[in-house]
């Protein structure tokens, strides 16, 4: 990339595969003006969260606030709730706890998360963890939508915004029909590009030039890395039914 040109950049779940995103920076080329945009969970799954937090934080770069983060600071809330810790532990808050170490996490990387948005309209992008509840106005939503919503937004067989694309990350891609792991899912309006670094089925981590519409890929179980136009990882899904139905339901369990 020339060093005039400012691009910017959508990063799916990292999910405290730091070598992967480390891999990832390197293979994305960066230049000095370039912006980074993680679309939240940082944390969980992965054995090197505490690195991956540390790295952002230090970077200066923008993150947004996931699920796995919501659970985290339900977890740390001055309330004390059993099965808040319970929920966080078990949904990859274990992973989380043994990369900080016996301290546990720090009151400073608690306080960042604290601060994370809930979304980011960049103009012709909006940037959210989990999507956007498709019969409300977006003043009238809450964190539990844009960080948790799955059936409702993939049912809407409309766009939200007129003008303006959704990039999420959250669901894992795989999970639609039809989309094989490491491919982009393209619905009504919006792209999802969490592709399931964490996951056996997978191992790729994701990142979308929202510029020149650029894919860059590392894979965390192989090494290969891969650059790639979205035209051709791209998998279209079609508006899937609200929840009730058992398929969206094992997908939601599935990946929560």
């Amino acid at each position: 990339m020339g060093e005039d040109t400012v691009n910017r950049f959508a990063i799916g779940d990292v999910h405290g595969h730091y070598d992967a995103l480390m891999q990832l920076v390197q293979l994305m080329g960066l230049s000095s003006g370039d912006r980074l945009y993680f679309l939240g969970d940082l944390i969980d799954r992965g054995p090197q969260s505490a690195a991956v937090v540390d790295w952002v934080m230090a970077q200066g770069h923008t993150c947004l606030r996931g699920n796995h983060e919501e659970m985290c600071l339900l977890a740390h809330s001055r309330q004390i709730d059993s099965s808040a810790w319970h929920t966080w532990l078990v949904n990859g808050g274990t992973n989380t706890l043994e990369s900080y170490g016996p301290g546990g996490m720090p009151a400073a990387h608690l306080d960042w998360l604290r601060q994370l948005p809930l979304y980011l309209d960049l103009g012709d992008v909006f940037l959210v963890h989990a999507g956007v509840h498709p019969d409300l106005e977006l003043q009238d939503q809450t964190a539990a939508h844009f960080c948790w919503i799955r059936e409702e937004f993939h049912a809407s067989d409309r766009p939200f915004f007129a003008n303006k694309i959704i990039i999420t990350g959250h669901t894992v891609t795989f999970a639609f029909p039809q989309v094989h792991p490491g491919q982009i899912a393209v619905g009504t309006g919006w792209i999802g590009i969490e592709t399931g670094a964490y996951h056996p089925r997978s191992g790729w981590l994701t990142a979308l030039n929202l510029d020149s519409a650029i894919v860059y890929q590392v894979n965390g179980l192989t090494g290969i890395e891969r650059k790639i136009h979205l035209s051709e990882l791209a998998a279209p899904v079609q508006p899937l039914p609200r929840r009730g139905q058992r398929g969206v339901k094992r997908g939601r369990q599935a990946f929560a």
